[in-house]
């Protein structure tokens, strides 16, 4: 056995690195009555053979998996014939053919669109935008400047410069790479979410039709509106206390008279809450610049309304505006609630205009109190990570605690620390109170029917 390492690679250097991604510019095809595939160039006449083993080896060569990733899944698949040195010969073969670059060349280069954006709180943003997605990646200012040196210099250079471990580079090209950030890697696209619960359809991209209309209302985020709409709010919650004994005594006669029947207008009132709701959303991202890509119909629990893909809004550096973008639905829905509750007190009462009225207000009301909870990952939850700037706030929180187990020292801020400590104990006891709240209404629904009740 050969156990002499080519002189092109290092093993160690190399042994972590991301395999390059030949789908762009080649394709694997089977040889009929043979066990060897053919590489073809998809552009030129270019094409070589390999065996069976280095076959499902490219088969892997998409940008998504480490030199590492890959001889393992070999292993698995074909055992001891895989040598210890078997993908490092491998990508000296593709050198030697033409099909790759001498890897000491340059290390990987960001692709031109990748834009740079500074945050206060000291990170960086890249905002890579195509023309159905965007994705981003949050780094360090330590990060940024070893990452100005892709494509210029090799990566051993980076890592003798940066003092940093082979290891630690790999994992920064990787997941650039996974978003699609570096030449030669494609944005993934992303799986569709379908399940009971939750499951959403993509309607058109309003990203244009928002554009004409937003000059139109701009006059909504002046000073002076934002005085009025808050004057206009203080009224209606003056006026809607003043009369909650009304409201709540209205409810119940209006529930004993019509009873299931209100369940399809409410439901029908509750889309439109939410429509406008998202539309919000959309409308100021697109007053701070940002791009919205799509638009379309969700469903929660069967439940249907519109939503609308904000993502952009992380790419907004001012915290207050991050905020005002997740915070736009949830002041809709107060308006909404204030304006019904205006109607529904100048309304004559029996009129079907009373009835819908109030069963508006109750829409927003109702739909209010579930997005503003920050331990559901609704509004509330999102506005708590733009005004505390904490990305992946609950899942950050668990490995905060998770890091106090183990011992380690938490990579968090110190001014992060205290939020990340409170929110993941929250969520535990909401979760216990949920659940606790719905094994007792069962047991009550079911007790009677019980042997020996």
């Amino acid at each position: 056995m050969n156990t002499e390492e080519p002189s092109g690679f290092n093993k160690i250097t190399y042994q972590n690195s991301l395999c390059p991604n030949l789908t762009n510019n080649w394709q694997l095809n089977s040889v009929p009555y043979s066990e060897q595939v053919q590489l073809k160039a998809i552009k030129t006449k270019q094409s070589f053979l390999f065996s069976a083993t280095e076959g499902y080896a490219l088969q892997h060569f998409n940008g998504k998996f480490t030199v590492t990733e890959v001889h393992e899944r070999c292993k698995t698949k074909f055992g001891k014939t895989i040598s210890a040195n078997f993908m490092v010969q491998l990508l000296e073969k593709l050198v030697a053919l033409g099909v790759l670059k001498n890897p000491h060349a340059t290390s990987p280069l960001l692709k031109s669109g990748v834009e740079w954006r500074c945050k206060p709180s000291g990170y960086w943003l890249l905002r890579l935008q195509k023309s159905d997605s965007i994705a981003y990646v949050q780094v360090s200012n330590y990060d940024k400047n070893l990452m100005l040196e892709l494509g210029k210099v090799p990566v051993k250079d980076i890592v003798d410069k940066y003092k940093i471990s082979p290891q630690y580079l790999q994992d920064l090209l990787q997941n650039l790479a996974i978003q699609g950030m570096l030449e030669g890697v494609e944005l993934p696209k992303q799986k569709k979410q379908f399940n009971l619960l939750f499951f959403k359809f993509s309607l058109f991209n309003p990203d244009r039709l928002l554009s004409l209309y937003i000059n139109k209302i701009r006059f909504l985020f002046t000073t002076e509106a934002c005085f009025l709409i808050c004057l206009f709010l203080g009224f209606t919650t003056v006026l809607a206390f003043s009369k909650h004994e009304i409201i709540h005594t209205f409810g119940q006669e209006l529930w004993n008279q019509q009873n299931y029947s209100l369940i399809l207008p409410f439901l029908i009132l509750m889309m439109l809450v939410v429509s406008i709701h998202e539309l919000g959303h959309a409308f100021t991202l697109k007053h701070y610049n940002g791009v919205v890509l799509e638009i379309g119909i969700m469903f929660i629990c069967l439940l249907p309304g519109a939503y609308t893909n904000t993502t952009d809004a992380y790419g907004l550096v001012k915290r207050r505006q991050r905020t005002l973008v997740m915070a736009a639905g949830v002041i809709c829905q107060v308006i909404i609630w204030g304006t019904a509750v205006c109607l529904w007190t100048i309304s004559k009462p029996g009129t079907w205009f009373y009835t819908a009225t109030y069963l508006l207000m109750i829409a927003a009301q109702f739909t209010l109190a579930l997005n503003l909870n920050p331990l559901n990952k609704f509004d509330g939850y999102y506005i708590l990570e733009a005004m505390t700037d904490i990305n992946h706030l609950r899942q950050r929180s668990f490995a905060y605690y998770a890091q106090l187990w183990r011992r380690e020292e938490s990579p968090e801020r110190t001014e992060d620390r205290g939020i990340l400590a409170i929110y993941a104990p929250a969520c535990l006891v909401y979760i216990i109170w949920i659940f606790g709240s719905l094994f007792f209404w069962l047991w009550h629904l079911t007790a009677p029917y019980l042997p020996g009740q």
